[in-house]
Parts: C-alpha cells; structure tokens; sequence
C-alpha cells in the first residue's frame, strides 16, 4: 500500500509570510479564509473556491496538488491531510506560508 495521498489547497498569504507578495494582513487573510470555509460548509465547490481565490498557482486547477508522500509538505500541512478521510475538508491550518483549506482527493 502506497502512503502517498492527493489534496487539493486553498492558500491566503499574507504580507511576511514565507514566498508572499501578498499585500493583504495576517488578518485580513484570516477573515478571509474563514470566509471561505463557511461558503465550502454552506455547500460551495471546493475547486471554484480555489480558482477565485487561492494566491497559490494550483488554483488554474482548482487547487490540485496532485500526489505527495510523507516529508514532500511542510509539517503542519501534512499533519492536517493525512489526518482527514478522502472527500473531507479541513479547518483552516496556518503553515508558513500563510493560511489554508485543505481537501483530501484519495
């Protein structure tokens, strides 16, 4: 059995987060993210959410970010998809690299 797994990503950066050349702050991203988790819980798709609103470039594929093993993501991104069941959507998880809605695809 492979200990790979797929997720897609909802990414807000925010201004001095790591890679940002985002211009919004820590809060306004938090806002924000919280925003979007409640459109996903209300029954908005995941994928549309990403393409509008995701600062990373996986949102042209609605937040693809294809297949990855243990150590290929930073810990606290990893931590949350492994922990979620296949079709599920995490709470928001701060990384590094600023705020995100995960959802794991298989």
């Amino acid at each position: 059995m492979s200990d790979q797994i797929r997720a897609s990503h909802i990414l807000l950066m925010y201004e001095g987060s790591m890679r940002s050349t985002a211009t919004r702050s820590k809060d306004e991203a938090q806002q924000s993210i919280n925003s979007i988790k409640s459109e996903i819980d209300r029954g908005k798709e995941f994928a549309e959410l990403a393409k509008e609103h995701s600062d990373c470039p996986s949102k042209e594929t609605g937040g693809d970010l294809g297949q990855f093993g243990r150590g290929s993501m930073v810990a606290e991104f990893e931590l949350a998809a492994y922990g979620l069941e296949v079709g599920s959507v995490s709470d928001v998880v701060e990384s590094p690299f600023g705020y995100h809605l995960i959802r794991r695809t298989e």
